[in-house]
């Protein structure tokens, strides 16, 4: 019976005579060993299966907050509301650093997986345009903020090859991924502040 074990270390590992787990992306135990790249670049491309198997629920969260659009400068005496145009584009990250756009390989293996485990889709990128109002008093500038919602999902691929690879049948690979999470709104938040007196200078001289 194949025992499967994934280990605690940075490097690869032997769980049976047949099977190993790699861990830390780019690395590898020995010349003669593949990188987690390699491995996932084989993944239904010259195995018998490669499946992914996520831990478990996918951990949701607000991304980082940041400016979207330009600032408002008020520089007249009386309170303005300026409406703020913007577009803001929310990317994916992994643990391998590689995009998984592609409708293919281990890319098409994770975005089918997710899909059946938590019945909606990934996104390896999304968009969001608006037209947000802020009203500026006189002296101030106002901007706006947004924060993305986001997924966390991580996992193990498990590779089968017909002949041993490296000198396994059996490879297990660790991977985590965040993207932003499909059809989620994400939140807008309008700011003021009195200018210094250099926006002063620079903006309403």
């Amino acid at each position: 019976m194949t025992v499967k074990v994934r280990l605690p270390l940075l490097l690869a590992a032997l769980v049976t005579a047949g099977s190993a787990v790699l861990s830390a992306p780019g690395t590898a135990l020995a010349e003669d060993q593949p990188t987690i790249r390699e491995l996932l670049d084989k993944c239904d491309n010259g195995t018998d299966s490669c499946v992914f198997h996520p831990d478990g629920a996918a951990e949701i969260s607000m991304g980082e907050s940041h400016q979207v659009g330009d600032s408002a400068f008020n520089c007249t005496p009386d309170s303005q509301t300026t409406t703020v145009g913007w577009s803001d584009t929310t990317g994916e990250s992994n643990s391998v650093g590689v995009s998984l756009t592609a409708e293919y390989g281990f890319s098409l293996v994770f975005k089918m997986s997710i899909t059946a485990t938590y019945g909606h889709t990934w996104e390896s990128s999304h968009t969001e345009s608006e037209l947000t109002a802020v009203n500026v008093r006189p002296g101030e500038v106002g901007w706006v903020t947004r924060e993305a919602q986001m997924q966390h999902v991580s996992g193990t691929y498990e590779l089968h090859f017909p002949d041993r690879f490296h000198g396994h049948y059996y490879w297990y690979v660790p991977f985590d991924a965040t993207g932003p999470m499909p059809d989620a709104p994400s939140t807008k938040t309008q700011h003021t502040r009195a200018m210094t007196d250099q926006e002063k200078a620079d903006h309403c001289g």
